[in-house]
């Protein structure tokens, strides 16, 4: 499982390469929409954010998966979402809208999950590594951002 430093570091390097390329470089991450998450620490209480992929696209919601490459915990975003789910998020470098986090139920989750991981087959590969089911969260915009 990649270390908490690794996951870091990518998430460095794929902010530079935005930074640095003005925005041509990085809004698409393996072949899926890159977005820029950002949540408030259970602890902190400050802005935390993530670069994370978007698997699906659906109108003004985004689907990301939480999946931290099939390691057997939750990353930190996903425990900081679900107990606060007012989250900020910045698509393809645009913009930061503000959204509403929704962690999708086992139900709901199904038909998106086969859909997931029939165009991108590493995330049956990191379901195959942990015990957990890997939780699907939709991002919804705020009503005063609809």
């Amino acid at each position: 499982m990649p270390s908490d430093f690794m996951l870091k570091a990518v998430n460095a390097a794929h902010r530079t390469l935005l930074r640095i390329s003005f925005g041509r470089l990085g809004t698409e991450y393996f072949g899926m929409p890159a977005l820029e998450l950002t949540t408030i620490g259970r602890k902190t209480g400050r802005p935390r954010s993530v670069m994370l992929t978007a698997p699906i696209v659906d109108g003004d919601d985004y689907i990301i998966v939480a999946s931290r490459a099939g390691d057997p915990t939750h990353p930190a975003w996903y425990g900081n979402l679900r107990d606060d789910p007012a989250v900020e998020v910045s698509f393809r470098n645009g913009p930061r809208r503000a959204m509403t986090a929704q962690i999708l139920t086992t139900e709901q989750r199904a038909p998106l999950w086969s859909r997931i991981v029939a165009d991108y087959p590493v995330y049956g590969d990191y379901q195959k590594r942990t015990a957990r089911e890997i939780p699907l969260v939709r991002l919804t915009p705020t009503v005063e951002n609809a």
